[in-house]
C-alpha cells in the first residue's frame, strides 16, 4: 500500500497507478452531491444538457455538510453512505468523473463502471465530519440551492485524506480485509 497526493482535477493516469488500500491526499477542486443531485446530474446528461460543473476529471463528494461557523467556509463534512447513489455513479464515471468518495461499500456496477472507464472509489473516515471540515479551505454553492445541504458545492481541498476503496482493477478494500479474517476450511 502506498500514499499519494493528488491534486484535481484527476487524469487517467492518477487513478490507473492506485490501488485498494492506497492512502490519498487530495488537494483542489471537489464537487458536493447527493442522491438528489445525482438524480439531476443524470437527467440532464440523458437529455444532453449541460451540467453546473466539468465532469471530465472531477471527484464528487458525497456529502451534506452542516452549516459554517462564522468566518469558516464550511461545517462538519463527513462522508455520507455511498449506495444510494449507486445507481447515478456508473453513468456520471462513463461521462468522465475520475473519482467518487464516500463511505460503504459500492454496488457491481460501479466496480465495473471504475474499471472500464478509469476511476476510483474513496472512502473517507466516517464520524470524522469535523476533522474533514477543517481540509476544506472554500465552499461555494453553484447548483441546486433548494436542496439546501445536498446542493451542489464546489470545495477547495488541501490534502483531504482517503483511501481507496474500489481502485481501477476490480478490487475491493472492503472484500480484502475481510478475506484476511475468514475461516477457511
Amino acid at each position: 500500500m502506498a500514499t499519494y497526493h493528488l491534486t484535481t482535477p484527476l487524469s487517467e493516469e492518477d487513478v490507473r497507478k492506485l490501488k485498494a488500500g492506497d492512502v490519498v491526499y487530495l488537494s483542489g477542486t471537489l464537487y458536493t452531491a447527493r442522491d438528489a443531485a445525482h438524480k439531476r446530474l443524470v437527467e440532464l446528461i440523458e437529455k444532453g444538457e449541460d451540467l453546473p460543473f466539468e465532469l471530465e476529471g472531477s471527484v464528487i463528494y458525497f456529502v451534506g455538510p452542516t452549516p459554517p461557523k462564522p468566518g469558516e467556509p464550511i461545517g462538519s463534512a463527513g462522508p455520507t453512505t455511498s449506495y444510494r447513489m449507486d445507481s447515478y455513479s456508473p453513468t456520471l464515471i462513463k461521462h468522465g468523473s475520475r473519482g467518487m468518495i464516500g463511505k460503504g461499500k459500492r454496488n457491481q456496477a460501479v466496480k465495473d463502471a471504475c474499471v472500464k472507464y478509469g476511476a476510483i472509489y474513496f472512502g473517507a473516515t466516517g464520524g470524522a465530519g469535523a476533522l474533514l471540515g477543517k481540509k476544506i479551505k472554500s465552499a461555494e454553492v453553484i447548483a441546486y440551492p433548494e436542496l439546501g445541504p445536498e446542493a451542489i458545492r464546489k470545495i477547495e481541498v488541501e490534502d483531504f485524506p482517503v483511501t481507496v476503496i474500489n481502485d481501477t482493477y476490480g478490487n475491493d478494500l472492503y472484500e480484502m480485509g475481510r478475506a484476511q479474517f475468514e475461516v477457511k476450511e
